[in-house]
């Protein structure tokens, strides 16, 4: 059975740091498209970062550009999301998804482009 379950998440000042997880069970990432979505309390549910299964580096939305890292261990079956520089507007429940596609070298944060989804974290940005 496939699971993506997120960990890493909660309280952090403004200014610091969050490591996520996204440990994948059932599947191999190798052959997935990843990606990190947001939502906030009242907002829609908006795309962070994400790597194709066959491209070589990730593309991050504006919100994320210079401050987050999306990485994957294949080995470990593992993907991560380093968040630096976190403000107050980062707050939100964060989800990892994942699409079938391995032959990919292209992704996208669209969030219907992908079919399976972890329960999501919580990440609180607040002094």
């Amino acid at each position: 059975q496939l699971q993506l379950v997120e960990s890493g998440g909660g309280l952090v000042q403004p200014g610091g740091s969050l490591r996520l997880s996204c440990a994948a069970s059932g599947i191999t990432l190798d052959y997935y498209t990843i990606g990190w979505f947001r939502q906030a309390p009242g907002r829609e549910r908006e795309g962070v970062s994400c790597m194709a299964a066959s491209g070589s580096s990730a593309h991050y939305a504006a919100s994320a550009k210079g401050r987050f890292t999306l990485s994957r261990d294949n080995v470990r079956n593992t993907v991560y999301l380093e968040m630096n520089s976190l403000t107050p507007e980062d707050t939100a429940v964060y989800y990892c998804a994942a699409d079938w596609s391995p032959s990919a070298v292209f992704c996208t944060v669209v969030p219907g482009q992908y079919r399976y989804w972890g329960q999501g974290i919580q990440v609180t940005v607040s002094s």
